[in-house]
């Protein structure tokens, strides 16, 4: 498989860590020394999970032909309509007929599982391109006051054009993918959870999902190495889950790899969910060089988790 071509989009409404020292006491010197998040983006009203859908495949559309497109992928925890998805919204603003349309969520591990869902469909040969969308409006669910994770959360989006033969030089192949559930973990099912009508978003065991996700990313990455052969002095990049610098850095230090080898957008974006890797995809596209390789690795509420190693 391949990346052909990433987009995102981003709600231009800046929130910076002073609101929440106005709205429940917390300093902005104690947000980033937690999370490192400095500011985040807020959807604005009227703005939704389908409607960044379509802001994003309109980005992906500048990038490349969509007209050949033969499934649609979305993943998203925080949706605008659970009928109408966000790979629905996306078939029917590009006309595209008779194809394979899907949402699905394993929280902030989903843009893994949609990739892998597209795999399944490429060794099955029922399609050969494929759209992965991955939308979040944490937003719309969280509680701001919430003084455990109130101050976590962003919005945005991003899209990829993911094909079975490569399409260009400039493709990124996807070397390996795993993913795994850790559902059997004691606190999995009630670390992190979104009830809309019960609370939103609420962290009621932040610290449990803190260590699982130090254990599991790092994990899933020597995983996704040894498959392919290869070990931490080949890597060039890891891109983890955008949830928390200082996991991020744990992630990092458990690896025993530099910090100048991460990369991260949660300082500016917050936690966007499943989409926050493929935000920073899009964002450093053209930062990559030829041969070099990238670890993707997320972990999600419930929990999940996963891997991918991509060869520029």
């Amino acid at each position: 498989m391949y990346i052909h071509a990433v987009s995102h989009y981003l709600p231009t409404q800046v929130v910076g860590n002073e609101h929440f020292t106005q709205l429940n006491g917390l300093s902005s010197d104690w947000i980033i020394e937690r999370t490192g998040i400095v500011e985040r983006r807020k959807a604005a009203p009227g703005e939704n999970t389908n409607t960044m859908t379509i802001e994003v495949v309109k980005r992906l559309q500048d990038k490349a032909d969509l007209s050949t497109i033969d499934l649609i992928v979305g993943g998203t925890y925080t949706p605008y309509d659970t009928i109408v998805s966000i790979a629905h919204e996306a078939q029917h603003y590009l006309g595209i007929a008779d194809i394979p349309t899907i949402s699905i969520s394993t929280a902030c591990s989903s843009l893994l599982n949609a990739i892998e869902v597209v795999e399944g469909y490429f060794a099955l040969n029922k399609a050969s391109r494929a759209i992965v969308i991955v939308s979040e409006h944490n937003t719309l669910y969280y509680n701001e006051q919430d003084t455990i994770s109130g101050h976590l959360w962003g919005d945005g989006a991003a899209a990829l054009l993911i094909t079975k033969e490569r399409q260009s030089d400039d493709d990124f192949a996807i070397k390996a993918l795993l993913t795994g559930g850790a559902a059997h973990t004691p606190k999995a099912t009630t670390g992190v959870m979104m009830k809309p009508a019960d609370g939103g978003v609420t962290m009621p065991h932040g610290r449990d999902v803190f260590i699982n996700a130090c254990q599991y990313m790092p994990k899933a990455s020597l995983q996704i190495l040894e498959r392919c052969g290869l070990t931490l002095a080949d890597v060039d990049y890891i891109l983890p889950h955008q949830a928390n610098l200082r996991i991020s850095r744990n992630v990092m230090n458990t690896l025993g790899l530099p910090e100048e080898k991460l990369i991260s957008n949660i300082q500016r974006y917050g936690n966007t969910g499943c989409a926050g890797c493929a935000i920073a995809l899009s964002e450093e596209w053209d930062r990559f060089q030829k041969g070099q390789h990238i670890v993707i690795t997320v972990f999600g509420g419930g929990y999940s988790y996963g891997a991918m190693l991509v060869e520029v």
